[in-house]
């Protein structure tokens, strides 16, 4: 009963239910589900207007009046406990599993409303991930009114047997698709399905509901709209039709009885497949802000019927009185327009040992089988290296990978294992992997009867706590192809320079500078270069990797523009095939919003272009698209070039969608470093209007004629646009070369700038700038960094601390601290010992700076420590968890740091020294993890 008067509302409401399903019947995904049940994740009430998606808190309310279930939900209301939440994921991301990560994020919400699934009792331990939506403030006030008025559904009735499972239902219909569709629409009842057109169709068609072909779409597009959101619908489908959108259209078997020649009734299937689509239609939204928000599928029925006049007429009435009631279409109003853009962020946060299992495991099934253990090698380390694992799980995660290559190569060879049913193999793989050091419980999480949640985290909290203070730093190997900060670049080994640039850089100008610099980059390696200009696209990259086998152990100037991060996997790829490294070397510029270069930068550029004379024929990306107006032939890139100016366009837009920081943040973190060639004077006069408006009028034809076209073809429309406006593009820039010439810092200048940053490079003496990128899984404790110089000065201050106890002075020369205390700090909470919630909890005072009094001096003949006593920050005081809050400084050889722990026992047991230090010294430092 209570199913069909919810059948009803959804129909009269126009309701969209969303939900998961967790099932082991469609193929394995993760760990296999204990059992098998779905959860719902949305809620959307189309109504009249723009589709309304409901708050979390309207979620709850909404199943548990229906009885729907519900996943776990955790809100963070205030700004202590968001910034803890995300401390907690950093510090949990590579290790965690259902348990911990439940605990913790029950301890640090503000609100906890649990799910009606146990994830632990229904999925099991290994956790696939979060997902953070931003919220309003009235959000917390919402929810506490919601689990007030709308208490959790009783469970009467939940022990009754209802028939078979679907795994049962699934196993004894598994050879007829057809009679498994049927058994299950039979299983779940009528009033859950009224009936079974969807999927058989109508009886009298003796056909299932067949794809009617995309003419049904273009029909659509063309007809006129009966309401408001039909209107908002096309809008949409307008703008998709151009990106990588899937159309499907099909029958509505629902509606046979009304159709006619003249009353036609589909359903429409939208799929929108790749990400690229989206930054596409974002682009658009920020143009036309009355647009719908894209979703990544949906699903539409579809009426196309005749009317007459009247009817038209009331139709027009109809959608009148609605934007009337929403306001501007075009997105003043709130209600239909798009509403405030942070109500629409998410963010998937998800676990390693979820990623191991699916991305790792099972998405490289295929490479390595077909490629064999090199190939998949070469897939796990770009995988690892996207998700900028920390050192220690990337060597732990390739020694199990490497095993599990050999493993599966033996027993399959190039046979091909169904990537539905590879938990048959990786499971017993695991839970044995694991079996054999317990080391490797904590990587794995839970596999089998073996590995078990308990036996997890008794090894994960057992783990040593060592911070490192003391001792040098380690080295690390990267697998990336680049070398990490200050790592000199072998001379074993080739270095690729490559320009992720525009025509008219002047990357072939500073090519034929470094060959002819006497030594090269300061090493004996030779120096090589090969112009894209004179051979074609996209073998350029294989005659590069053919000269570096040729050419080992030396530098290539790849002279040709690199703009697209598909061309950068190539160029890693070639890094790793060859043994070579990759420098970027970029245009400096300030970059807009929405492009790294900005347009005082691309007007160099295009002047540039504009005086070269018999420049190379350009058989690349840009000229291969933008074909000669006039005749029809690929051209030059230079004076004589009549689509000079498009050709630039091309190549700049080509970068469009990154801001400054995320295009050099990107290539550092590809290829571990970055030079920066100066290209206009810091002090100079702003760009005048007319270079401002010729090239934003170029910008927006472009934008017009890519909507339109891919092509740049004279029978096309704009064509007549196009030539107009390169003529007054060569006109404008020409009668400002003035200005253009003398913004531009000297050619000799910006090329020993570059020589001096890649010199520095080979020798390792390169720092790579800070891209603010987070860091991911490598928190295991929170202190207050102390500056090691500040430690230095108090320790050797005569009068503080030698004049009090004279044999303090022999044990200073012994403990030679300025080569053995490589940093300071005071812990305020450790993950094993504390805690992930005490970790997380220093969250909001991350980066502050936070004054630490110096009170006393510890020391035995085994280790010393200065007490410490941090201060406040915020009118709030930062507090150790700690016993004790200490500085360790010294520690005798063979003995652990966190022996100084014990030294105010010692003191007491007589063992020890105790200095006082009055009045305190302070030192100021920064709160940190670690």
């Amino acid at each position: 009963m209570k199913q069909a008067e919810f059948n009803e509302f959804l129909e009269c409401n126009r309701m969209c239910i969303s939900m998961e399903l967790v099932t082991a019947v469609l193929g394995d995904h993760g760990q296999r589900p204990r059992e098998d049940y779905v959860v719902v994740t949305a809620v959307t009430e189309l109504g009249s207007g723009r589709p309304k998606f409901y708050e979390t808190p309207d979620i709850i309310a909404f199943c548990r009046k229906w009885r729907l279930p519900t996943n776990h939900i955790w809100l963070f209301s205030t700004r202590r406990s968001v910034t803890s939440f995300f401390a907690a994921y950093d510090a949990l991301c590579e290790e965690g599993t259902a348990t911990p990560v439940c605990k913790t994020l029950d301890d640090i919400a503000d609100i906890s409303v649990p799910g009606s699934k146990n994830h632990v009792k229904v999925q099991g331990e290994i956790l696939e991930g979060l997902v953070a939506r931003i919220v309003s403030h009235e959000s917390s006030k919402h929810m506490e009114h919601v689990l007030r008025d709308y208490p959790p559904p009783s469970s009467n009735g939940g022990d009754q047997h209802l028939g078979s499972s679907l795994r049962e239902i699934c196993a004894a219909n598994r050879n007829d698709e057809r009679q498994l569709i049927k058994a299950l629409i039979d299983g779940v009842g009528p009033s859950f399905c009224p009936n079974s057109l969807d999927w058989f169709g109508h009886e009298a068609s003796h056909s299932h509901s067949r794809n009617v072909g995309e003419s049904v779409l273009d029909k659509f597009l063309s007809s006129r709209h009966a309401d408001f959101s039909t209107e908002k619908l096309k809008e949409m489908f307008v703008i998709m039709k151009e990106s990588a959108v899937d159309f499907k259209c099909y029958h509505n078997f629902h509606k046979v009885n009304s159709v006619s020649s003249n009353n036609l009734h589909f359903k429409m299937v939208i799929h929108v497949r790749r990400d690229s689509a989206f930054r596409f239609y974002q682009e658009k939204m920020r143009c036309e802000t009355g647009l719908w928000p894209l979703y990544r599928g949906f699903f539409v029925d579809l009426n196309l019927f005749k009317v007459d006049k009247e009817r038209l007429a009331e139709f027009s009435k109809e959608n009148n009185a609605v934007v009337e009631i929403g306001g501007d279409t075009n997105g003043a109003s709130t209600k239909y327009g798009l509403a405030d853009e942070d109500a629409c962020l998410m963010i998937k946060l998800k676990f390693l040992t979820y990623k191991i299992r699916t991305f790792l495991l099972r998405n490289g099934l295929s490479t390595l089988l077909q490629k064999g253990p090199a190939a998949y090698k070469d897939y796990y380390l770009s995988q690892m290296k996207i998700w900028n694992i920390s050192h220690e799980k990337e060597e732990e995660l390739r020694k199990m990978l490497d095993k599990w290559a050999e493993s599966m190569h033996v027993k399959f060879g190039d046979r091909q294992l169904p990537s539905s049913t590879y938990l048959s193999e990786a499971e017993p793989f695991l839970e044995q992997y694991a079996k054999d050091n317990p080391l490797n419980q904590a990587l794995i999480g839970s596999a089998g009867s073996l590995v078990r949640t308990e036996d997890f985290l008794a090894t994960v909290e057992g783990s040593e706590d060592v911070e490192g203070d003391l001792e040098p730093e380690r080295e690390t190997t990267s697998s990336s192809p680049a070398h990490p900060d200050n790592e000199a670049v072998g001379k074993d080994e080739s270095l690729i320079v490559f320009f992720p640039g525009v025509p008219g850089c002047a990357k072939s100008a500073l090519c034929e500078e470094i060959l002819s610099t006497p030594g090269g980059l300061g090493d004996d390696r030779p120096v090589c270069s090969l112009m894209g200009d004179r051979i074609k696209g996209s073998r350029y990259w294989v005659k590069a990797s053919e000269e570096l086998w040729k050419r080992p152990c030396s530098v290539l100037l790849a002279d040709k523009n690199a703009p697209t991060e598909e061309v950068w996997r190539q160029i890693e790829d070639m890094c790793r095939s060859t043994k070579a490294s990759a420098v970027p070397v970029i245009p400096d510029s300030e970059g807009t919003e929405s492009n790294p270069f900005s347009l005082e930068a691309l007007a160099v550029f295009m002047l540039r272009v504009l005086n070269r004379v018999n420049h190379p024929v350009m058989i690349n990306l840009a000229t291969s698209i933008a074909t000669n107006v006039v005749n029809g032939v690929a051209g030059k890139l230079d004076k004589s070039s009549p689509n000079a100016g498009y050709v630039l366009l091309k190549f700049y837009h080509l970068y469009d969608g990154k801001s400054r920081q995320e295009f050099e943040s990107k290539l550092i973190e590809r290829f571990g470093s970055l030079v920066k060639m100066p290209l206009l004077e810091p002090e100079r006069s702003s760009i005048p209007e007319s270079v401002r408006s010729i090239l934003e009028e170029g910008i927006s034809l472009y934008k017009l004629h890519t909507n339109r076209h891919e092509r740049l073809v004279s029978k096309r429309k704009y064509a007549n646009e196009w030539v107009k406006w390169e003529k007054q593009l060569q006109e404008t820039l020409l009668g400002n070369a003035v200005y253009l010439n003398s913004i531009q810092v000297p050619f000799e200048f910006a090329v020993a700038k570059v020589l001096e940053q890649l010199k520095a490079i080979a020798k390792g003496q390169y720092a790579a700038p800070s891209t603010e990128k987070r860091r991911f899984g490598t928190i295991v404790f929170a202190a207050v960094s102390l500056p090691v110089s500040g430690i230095l000065d108090l320790l050797e201050n005569q009068q503080l601390i030698i004049g009090k106890d004279p044999k303090i002075e022999e044990l200073l020369e012994n403990m030679n601290l300025k080569s053995s205390l490589t940093k300071a700090h005071v812990t305020l909470a450790h993950k094993r010992s504390h805690g992930v919630t005490a970790v997380a909890s220093y969250g909001p005072y991350l980066n502050q700076n936070v004054p630490v009094d110096i009170t006393a001096l510890f020391f035995s003949d085994q280790s010393a420590a200065l007490e410490a006593e941090p201060g406040i920050v915020d009118g709030e005081k930062i507090s150790s968890k700690n016993e004790w809050p200490h500085v360790t400084v010294w520690t005798a050889e063979g003995v652990a740091g966190k022996k100084a722990n014990l030294l105010p026992h010692l003191f007491k047991q007589g063992k020890a020294t105790r200095i006082d230090i009055k009045p305190p010294i302070r030192i100021t430092g920064t709160l940190e993890f670690f």
